[in-house]
């Protein structure tokens, strides 16, 4: 929370090169099924929610954009390709999963469910596994070094020495 009470968030892409800041209260939490957003996510859906009328900001770098639409454009990070943003004439919505806490923000409904995809609601009834439980992926996990930002603000991203710099 900020000194006046408003909830605060923030969030990012994958490499860090572009983070966010919201103070105040998010809008409906929703996934869109429509084929635009199916293919702008890479995904079944596109996770969103709501920034209009909040103080959103952008606190390191912008994304870049692409015009998806004669209404819509995309924004997404140049270096690591994190989907970002759904901007339209009636404001701008950010990717759930770019937040620092997407737990927060549960989806309270659907858009564009003619073209939701057959299998999705089936999803959940898929055995479940946990990435430690394939033996020969132990050792591969073990050893892994992520690259990825922290799901929190830093002051300087990638830090010195690291090799999670973009473009590698």
């Amino acid at each position: 929370m900020s000194l006046d009470n408003k909830p605060v968030y923030t969030g990012g892409c994958q490499c860090g090169a572009i983070r966010f800041r919201v103070e105040g209260t998010l809008g409906d939490a929703s996934i869109c099924h429509c084929r635009m957003c199916q293919k702008a996510f890479g995904n079944f859906f596109a996770p969103l929610t709501s920034v209009r009328g909040t103080d959103f900001e952008w606190t390191r770098g912008e994304p870049k954009r692409f015009q998806s639409s004669n209404h819509v454009k995309r924004g997404f990070c140049a270096n690591c390709g994190t989907p970002l943003t759904y901007e339209a004439p009636d404001g701008t919505a950010l990717a759930i999963g770019a937040f620092d806490e997407p737990e927060e923000l549960a989806p309270t409904l659907q858009w564009g469910i003619e073209d939701k995809l057959p299998y999705v609601d089936d999803l959940s009834k898929l055995p479940g596994y946990t990435s430690d439980s394939d033996a020969e992926s132990v050792e591969f996990l073990k050893t892994m070094v992520s690259y990825q930002h922290p799901d929190h603000d830093t002051e300087q991203w990638p830090p010195s020495g690291s090799r999670g710099e973009a473009g590698e």
